[in-house]
């Protein structure tokens, strides 16, 4: 099969769907591998690199008018304009965005949203979510690291001891467990929130203390389980408790991180303005969730702090607030690496890896394949998903 692989053109974005390391394995499979001139220059991948790898150096129109075309982000209308009905996209293609499966299926695309795969054993070696909020965690942490004025580890002097930093981490997924084995590293005193009590033993293997708050309900037990691996909704009355408990945390904070997100819904408010107020002049908030947060009163939207301005690192009430939207992207050459071995692998569910001698398989979509059914977003002109 011809695959095209197109330079990114959202901005900020410096990712790349193929590396050479998978390129060579999609050459060796028997398919040809077209990649736009320069399109992994960011991510540390020339184009000599994907030469030598045996794939062939394109422009825009080459890579986009392939069979099927791998990408990081969902496609511009410019873009769509330049593949051709019946093309297969594969990509992360925000598959809660309706307007946007929407004109996907108008273009003819057989489109995956590699977010969508289930949080299953079998799904986890093509995770992208989890893949790149491992890199936004560790990243998260180090911007606040640079933005804060003070160290992280404790430091004895001749001059001196120095303070350890308080580092609170709101909400404790794939981002979040990361974020605290960096904090850790860097010699913080960590301390985490999570709605679900499971996590608390994760939090403690990994060096910090949990912020517990106590279940009064079954209804608030059953929604803390969650569902496939994601957090639900949680009652107002067990909100209101851990708000006051996060509160008291947050005010003693030197640097927050905050990673709370909910697919398909605005992410939740964690760190209120009464909350910024209370902490200390010089410290930081760095808000994973920048800019998909729900709309403020004025339009802006924030993220699980409502002061966030997302693509801006900004200072209210003394405090700093880093809204950077896409934390992988400033470590593009790892996040590449990882995702492109997340693509690499959900092919091998839709073109099978032939046997050796053999032509490289055809196209193949087992709508049984628990993992192909739910990424398939968009096929024969109209939205598969629900």
């Amino acid at each position: 099969m011809l695959i095209g692989v197109p330079a990114e053109t959202a901005a900020g974005e410096t990712r790349v769907a193929v590396t050479p390391e998978t390129a060579k394995k999609l050459v060796t499979q028997g398919h040809q591998v077209r990649v736009q001139a320069g399109a992994g220059v960011a991510a540390s991948a020339v184009d000599a690199a994907y030469q030598a790898a045996g794939a062939e150096i394109t422009d825009a129109a080459g890579a986009l008018g392939a069979e099927m075309v791998l990408k990081v982000r969902p496609p511009s209308d410019a873009e769509l304009a330049l593949t051709r009905p019946g093309t297969v996209l594969v990509g992360m293609l925000e598959p809660f965005n309706a307007e946007g499966l929407q004109k996907m299926a108008a273009a003819g695309l057989t489109a995956f949203a590699l977010e969508a795969a289930p949080r299953t054993t079998r799904a986890q070696s093509m995770d992208v979510l989890s893949s790149q909020a491992n890199i936004a965690g560790y990243k998260a942490v180090m911007m606040g690291a640079d933005a804060y004025p003070r160290l992280f580890p404790m430091l004895m002097t001749a001059a001196g001891t120095i303070k350890a930093a308080r580092v609170v981490i709101l909400g404790v997924g794939v981002a979040g467990l990361q974020a605290i084995a960096t904090a850790k590293r860097l010699g913080a005193v960590i301390e985490a929130s999570d709605v679900r009590p499971s996590v608390k033993e994760q939090v403690e293997s990994l060096g910090g203390k949990f912020i517990d708050v106590p279940y009064e309900t079954a209804e608030e037990k059953e929604a803390a389980e969650g569902v496939g691996g994601y957090a639900r909704p949680m009652p107002q009355s067990w909100l209101d408790r851990q708000k006051a408990e996060v509160a008291k945390r947050v005010a003693q904070a030197d640097v927050v991180v905050s990673t709370a997100l909910i697919p398909g819904r605005a992410a939740p408010v964690l760190v209120t303005e009464e909350m910024v107020k209370s902490m200390k002049p010089g410290s930081v908030i760095v808000d994973i969730a920048a800019g998909k947060g729900a709309p403020n009163p004025d339009g802006s939207v924030g993220g699980n702090c409502p002061l966030t301005e997302a693509g801006k690192t900004v200072i209210k009430h003394g405090v700093t607030i880093v809204g950077e939207t896409n934390l992988p992207a400033l470590v593009a050459a790892d996040s590449s690496s990882l995702y492109a071995r997340n693509v690499l692998d959900f092919l091998k569910l839709v073109l099978p890896p032939a046997a050796k001698g053999e032509p490289p398989a055809a196209l193949t979509i087992d709508m049984e394949d628990d993992i192909v059914a739910a990424c398939l977003v968009a096929r024969d002109g109209a939205v598969t998903r629900a």
